[in-house]
């Protein structure tokens, strides 16, 4: 049984160079922990099977092994264990490796005294849960993610885990899945819970502003910067940035997105120095991300750094048994916000809306049953009260994201007499846009995620055809 000599936090020590142990003691003892040093792995099991840690910080390389070895070893016998690599400088391939073979975090050679303090404490708040448990918070937290089904509960459990580290996680699904809601699981259930959690659509920033919207800028570096600002970066300084969308970032601003990632610093814009900034960095996207570094419009290099860890959101379609549920519960929600009383489903609503393809997912389901309760009398929504769209009956598995626009609402899904392909698909489009603009009440960024493009193209299309 492993032995604790003292209350305070025990911190086991891998490395085989002398000087970095004594840096290491010297700078976690001044924090008030206690430390044990090995000088190879052999000696690490050995003081792994002895005592109780509460911290692991162990070098990449050791005279009889791997770190990365010690990280999969302890991730099987130790699952509540955090431990911090620690890398040579500018080895991210390393580090990322480190990190998906379950490392908590990891620090770079020379080592950053500041860095190491903030890795350190933000392990210890995660060795506080009980082992294999979250927490009581934790477990309240994720049943956000409303359901039972198979692949929600798997989403939850894999959430809960990720919270428990600081790797970059890439959550990927269609539009309107509930990619921010997991996003902000995983940092409310996390050590940087305290601290502020930051999301951009990084679709929704123009290209000329990007640079100061990210990393801030000086006052008199542009016309209109009239005072310095903090960019998202610093605003999340301590805490966790979710990039929404971030496949539609132009390519310039990739490379200095990844340079602010690696070296963790950021140069405002007119600034002549750099600021050290500590986020985690959390991605998404309804776009098929692995598919625009093939095509050469996303970084390949960005991509493994932000896809150390890949979360996928399943959508409505594939837990069609959650849906009565979450009708029943956004029925609630609405309700409450409109101060009418709550809606009872038909047997028929019901069966439709299971049958339905919702290509704009839990964000589409609520849009419906908001316009159905308006509309329903007697205090039941009828499957009439739905009207939903003819398309998602037709719902094609293949393709969420373009099915909208593919297929267009009712009433547009035949060639007219005289009409060519080409004026069938704008009318089909248009049709699609201005169905889109309803169902969100003319919200145009929420419009452009349920047509399953950008808004810029949203934004195109909208001057085009002379939609305000």
């Amino acid at each position: 049984m492993n032995a604790r000599e003292n209350t305070k936090n025990q911190v086991l020590i891998v490395d085989d160079e002398p000087d970095i142990r004594e840096l290491l003691e010297l700078t976690l003892g001044r924090m008030n922990l206690e430390t044990r040093s090995a000088e190879n792995i052999s000696e690490a099991h050995h003081l792994l099977e002895q005592f109780s840690f509460d911290l692991c910080l162990t070098d990449m390389r050791l005279p009889d092994g791997n770190g990365i070895d010690l990280v999969r070893h302890i991730q099987v016998s130790h699952p509540a264990l955090p431990v911090a690599v620690i890398t040579a400088h500018g080895n991210m391939e390393t580090a990322i490796a480190a990190l998906k073979a379950g490392a908590f975090d990891f620090v770079s050679k020379p080592l950053d005294i500041n860095d190491l303090r903030n890795i350190v404490r933000s392990a210890l708040k995660v060795g506080q849960a009980p082992a294999g448990h979250p927490g009581q918070a934790s477990l309240a937290g994720a049943k956000k993610l409303l359901g039972s089904s198979t692949p929600i509960e798997k989403v939850r459990v894999l959430i809960e885990k990720l919270a428990r580290g600081q790797a970059p996680v890439y959550i990927h699904g269609e539009s309107g899945t509930g990619k921010e809601l997991a996003a902000r699981l995983i940092h409310e259930l996390g050590p940087r819970a305290d601290k502020p959690f930051v999301p951009v659509n990084c679709g929704a920033i123009p290209e000329q502003l990007m640079e100061s919207e990210f990393f801030g800028h000086k006052k008199g570096s542009f016309t209109g910067a009239v005072q310095d600002k903090d960019g998202l970066f610093k605003a999340a300084d301590g805490g966790t940035l979710f990039l929404d969308e971030v496949g539609d970032l132009p390519i310039p601003m990739q490379v200095k997105l990844l340079r602010a990632i690696q070296e963790k610093t950021v140069r405002p814009v007119g600034s002549q120095s750099e600021t050290r900034v500590d986020v985690r960095i959390l991605s998404a996207t309804h776009r098929d991300l692995a598919g625009l570094v093939r095509d050469g419009k996303f970084r390949q290099d960005l991509y493994y750094r932000l896809n150390v860890i890949e979360l996928p959101i399943p959508s409505l379609r594939s837990r069609p048994e959650d849906i009565p549920f979450l009708a029943e519960f956004l029925c609630n929600k609405l309700a409450a916000s409109l101060g009418t009383g709550v809606p009872r489903l038909s047997k028929d609503a019901q069966d439709m809306l299971i049958g339905y393809g919702f290509p704009g997912n839990v964000r589409e389901l609520e849009n419906i049953l908001e316009r159905a309760l308006t509309l329903c009398e007697g205090g039941e929504i009828t499957a009439i009260d739905l009207q939903l769209p003819d398309f998602g009956r037709m719902y094609d598995e293949g393709d969420g994201d373009t099915a909208v626009a593919a297929a267009g609402p009712a009433g547009a899904s035949s060639l007219g007499n005289d009409e060519s392909l080409e004026e069938y698909l704008a009318r089909v489009e248009e049709a699609a846009i201005r169905d889109a603009l309803v169902r969100t009440n003319q919200n145009k960024t929420a419009a452009a995620k349920l047509l399953g493009i950008t808004f810029r193209a949203l934004r195109y299309k909208l001057e085009k055809l002379g939609i305000d």
